[in-house]
């Protein structure tokens, strides 16, 4: 059980009204809270909507690594029900999925960066 109690504090500080708006506008527009832009920069953290764009990233390529899958499948399927591909055909589906492999490794390289980036 946690037993540490977490008490918020206010801090007051002076900037221009300016300033603020401009600041008020930057949260507006990524949809974050000015709390949010103030303690995320000065801690070096990611932005909560930066947060929310890498995950729609991850997403997105996972997306099109199941369309791959999807296809390598039905190629399968076919090769199954002919009982024949052709070696040259062979050897391209081969090469394709040697690709896939090494892609896929970057990518799992990249999201562990990103994970990490994302627990800060």
């Amino acid at each position: 059980m946690n037993t540490e109690h977490r008490e918020n504090n206010t801090i007051i500080f002076r900037i221009t009204d300016q300033k603020k708006q401009e600041w008020q506008k930057i949260c507006e527009a990524r949809k974050i809270s000015l709390t949010s832009l103030i303690i995320n920069s000065v801690e070096n953290r990611i932005l909560d909507d930066e947060r929310r764009k890498v995950l729609e990233f991850i997403e997105k390529q996972d997306n099109v690594f199941v369309k791959i899958e999807t296809n390598i499948n039905q190629v399968a399927k076919i090769v199954n029900t002919q009982k024949l591909i052709s070696s040259e055909n062979l050897k391209v589906f081969n090469e394709r999925l040697s690709e896939i492999i090494i892609l896929k490794k970057e990518q799992n390289k990249i999201f562990e960066n990103i994970y990490s980036l994302l627990s800060k």
